[in-house]
């Protein structure tokens, strides 16, 4: 295959820009948004996915995986691959649920305690950027029309 050297459009421009249809601005937002973040936590050895699941076990400390996946909306398989490397890494735990022994909840680690914070701080710069110039009224709006759309279309 022969690649042509044109020049590709930039975000913002054509159906890139605010004429483009909601879906492929939803999407180019949250890949550009996953890009930096990602870049942000390499230091730590942490994807965008690994510090969700980190943040979720330490918001709701003793899930099962399968409560985790439906909670960072990756699938099943995704979080049982994450929650062995993190546990691999020293930062999560798994210990048998005291009434259904064959479920394991997912607990922190001091090490995983410890590393959060700053991975956090990371993230929440990059947060701030992107909604740095917004009137705290429109950030309002745009928090409840994304919590919208995923009220109205939840995941099966």
């Amino acid at each position: 295959m022969v690649e042509i050297a044109t020049a590709l459009p930039k975000p913002g421009t054509g159906i890139r820009g605010e004429a483009g249809r909601i879906g492929y601005l939803l999407r180019q937002a949250q890949v550009a948004a996953r890009n930096a973040f990602d870049r942000a936590l390499a230091e730590f050895g942490l994807t965008l996915p690994q510090f969700s699941v980190m943040t979720i076990v330490d918001a709701y400390d003793g899930l099962s995986s399968a409560d985790l996946a439906r909670l960072s909306m990756l699938t099943p398989q995704t979080v049982n691959q994450i929650v062995r490397n993190l546990e691999g890494s020293g930062f999560l735990r798994r210990t048998a649920h005291a009434v259904h022994g064959r479920v394991l909840c997912i607990s922190l680690t001091g090490k995983g305690r410890a590393l959060l914070p700053k991975a956090r701080r990371r993230v929440y710069r990059i947060e701030k950027r992107m909604v740095a110039g917004l009137p705290r009224r429109d950030e309002a709006v745009i928090r409840r029309w994304l919590v919208g759309i995923a009220s109205e279309f939840p995941p099966r």
